[in-house]
């Protein structure tokens, strides 16, 4: 989708928020909606301008990348926003209240009030409105993510099954890194978790120097991050022979993650698919031991809507890029966590991660 089109969605979802300029100020709705990929600029726009104001850093970098836009110079210490909202005839502005911060906001409202050019606007603390356009992928988006699932699938299957005795956490996260970039990643989607018995049952632990050891569950989550998108994984893997207590809470986990891609649908909130995986859990006995979310959307951020946890409202929808990662963690023993990035596509889950589990 181009992103005049982008721009067309976001029009239409500010008359729904009664806003007639939108301030984006969040880097990745920003390279969302006008292609600019510099590390500070904003975006403002009306039923029929877009403008694009950076520093002069990036002010060619963004005429190449943002044709859709008019690319506009500012300087860092400099009041700008009130001349420019003058231009524009703003009268009511929505604002990204979930990613400006207090220090931000305040000095807007004190340029604002300071200036002699324009007056009397009115603000709209807009939340999720550019976060819920993102959560349908076009074509082009579901290509990249599509490969940057490929390169975790390889890079997974590469490291994770050649785990060793007396290999440390960080030892394995680093393999980990080295192998997506060598297949074409820009990088780690996010800090690679690895953690090996003990560590297992803490859904985020850092990797560290602990060794693993036979007899230990090695949980791996990572993702590459591949022009811009990202993907997201979790396989749990066992050093030495399998024993009983491992086998039963991993079938336990695979159920649990087979019946909710199974009975994924459209139309579904994402407490209820939350709920299908987590009843198979809480049947076994392992509720308590299953303390987060069956997901969360993936695209430009590695967590972003729809959210699939047992408060949410999201409702799925084809085209949707979402992760589906039950798990079981139990103090003093580890963890099994198993997760998948699926598409919603043609009223079924399709799975865009395919390592074996």
């Amino acid at each position: 989708m181009s992103h005049r089109k982008r721009l067309g969605r976001l029009r239409a979802e500010m008359v729904e928020a009664e806003v007639d300029t939108m301030l984006v100020s969040a880097p990745n709705s920003r390279r969302y909606l006008s292609g600019f990929s510099g590390s500070h600029g904003f975006l403002l726009v009306t039923d029929s301008d877009a403008l694009l104001a950076t520093d002069f850093r990036y002010i060619e970098q963004a005429a190449d990348e943002s044709p859709a836009y008019d690319v506009r110079r500012i300087k860092g210490g400099e009041t700008w926003l009130p001349g420019l909202l003058a231009e524009l005839d703003c009268r009511r502005l929505g604002i990204e209240a979930s990613h400006l911060t207090v220090a931000a906001y305040r000095k807007m409202l004190s340029d604002l009030d300071e200036a002699d050019e324009i007056s009397n606007i009115e603000i709209e603390e807009t939340t999720g409105l550019i976060e819920g356009i993102r959560q349908i992928k076009d074509a082009d988006e579901l290509a990249t993510i599509t490969q940057a699932a490929r390169i975790a699938d390889l890079a997974m299957g590469a490291v994770g099954t050649a785990i060793e005795p007396g290999m440390t956490e960080r030892q394995i996260a680093w393999e980990i890194e080295r192998e997506m970039r060598e297949l074409g990643a820009d990088g780690p989607a996010f800090d690679i978790i690895v953690g090996a018995g003990a560590n297992g049952a803490l859904p985020h632990h850092r990797a560290a120097d602990t060794p693993t050891r036979t007899g230990d569950s090695v949980v791996i989550d990572m993702g590459a991050i591949y022009r811009a998108y990202r993907s997201d994984l979790t396989r749990t893997f066992h050093v030495g022979e399998v024993d009983d207590t491992f086998r039963r809470v991993y079938r336990i986990v695979l159920r649990a993650q087979q019946a909710a891609i199974e009975g994924a649908r459209p139309g579904m909130s994402g407490k209820e698919l939350d709920s299908i995986a987590r009843k198979v859990i809480e049947d076994a006995g392992y509720g308590e031991e299953f303390g987060h979310g069956l997901g969360h959307g993936v695209g430009l951020d590695v967590h972003e809507r729809p959210m699939v946890v047992p408060t949410s409202e999201d409702v799925i929808d084809n085209g949707m890029v979402f992760t589906i990662e039950p798990g079981i963690y139990i103090s003093g023993w580890g963890g099994v966590r198993i997760e998948d990035m699926v598409v919603m596509e043609n009223g079924r889950a399709r799975q865009l991660t395919g390592s074996p589990k």
